[in-house]
């Protein structure tokens, strides 16, 4: 069973920046899909971003191009959000998740992914 741990949550003001990392337990980090979900208050869980096994395939949810970044370093079990121009609007707990079915198809839909981290929340003020 994978273990998922975000970090990196925080106050910030809009127009700052964040950065949020999920480390991963196992051995086998490289073979998931890697995704990032949020939750806003009140609304349901929502697709962010989706990373391939080693990163070559990415996908974002349209709001948060051009502005959010996901990458991951599979020799340190970990993948980031690096989050700009952050707006009240992205106020939210932020999860991973990891979809250990596959290293290459990537995804927003909450049913592909099996693992999931505790959340770490983001609150932005205006």
């Amino acid at each position: 069973q994978v273990q998922l741990v975000e970090s990196g949550g925080g106050l910030v003001q809009a127009g700052g920046s964040l950065r949020l990392s999920c480390a991963a337990s196992g051995r086998t980090f490289s073979s998931y899909a890697m995704g990032w979900f949020r939750q806003a208050p009140g609304k349901e869980r929502e697709f962010v971003a989706a990373i391939s096994g080693i990163g070559v395939r990415i996908h974002y949810t349209d709001s948060v191009k051009g502005r959010f970044t996901i990458s991951r370093d599979n020799a340190k079990n970990t993948v980031y959000l690096q989050m700009n121009s952050l707006t009240p609007e992205d106020t939210a707990v932020y999860y991973c998740a990891a979809d250990r079915a596959t290293a290459t198809l990537i995804g927003p839909l909450r049913d592909k992914y099996d693992a999931w981290g505790q959340g770490t929340q983001v609150p932005v003020s205006s």
